[in-house]
């Protein structure tokens, strides 16, 4: 499947809400009960737009399968050469090299923006979302154990980075 990867536009919204909000309610790759409207996506839009930050979408044809970016890591000075991103895949195309595609530009827009580190956090029990990220590079740094409640069970916290530079 060759996917193509771009900025998301206004036009893809509805369907980068649609996965998002699948993610909400069926998975814990997102840490809230409470789903997205559009106009959220719109506020996310604006804000990675007004901070130069990329948010991509890995389209087939003119189908969003997948979306990706990042965003400020904490919000104090010194954390500002850190991001940490998010993908999300359709899960019809989970597995199908979407997340795959979408991760190298996403990689090099933080290298662009002379960021240092980028970090994920992720389920611990996601061991494909580890195994994923250790691909291309990220190590484990740390594990936070039970910080997350989400279907009726704790959740452990796994951090993982990599370094851009």
């Amino acid at each position: 499947m060759q996917v193509t990867i771009r900025e998301v536009q206004e036009a893809d919204l509805p369907e980068v809400l649609d996965i998002y909000n699948d993610a909400v309610l069926n998975t814990t790759a997102v840490w809230s009960n409470h789903t997205a409207d559009i106009e959220s996506r719109r506020a996310l839009l604006k804000d990675r737009k007004a901070k130069g930050y990329p948010f991509l979408v890995a389209a087939l044809d003119h189908t969003v399968l997948g979306f990706a970016s990042f965003g400020d890591f904490r919000p104090w000075d010194g954390y500002a050469h850190t991001v940490e991103h998010s993908v999300y895949v359709h899960r019809h195309h989970h597995g199908k090299g979407v997340g795959k595609a979408l991760m190298p530009p996403l990689i090099e827009a933080a290298r662009g923006l002379g960021k240092h580190v980028m970090v994920a956090g992720i389920d611990a029990a996601n061991t494909s979302s580890i195994h994923f990220h250790k691909g291309f590079g990220f190590a484990e740094m740390g594990r936070l154990k039970e910080v997350g409640w989400k279907f009726d069970r704790w959740l452990d916290l796994v951090f993982m980075q990599k370094m851009l530079d």
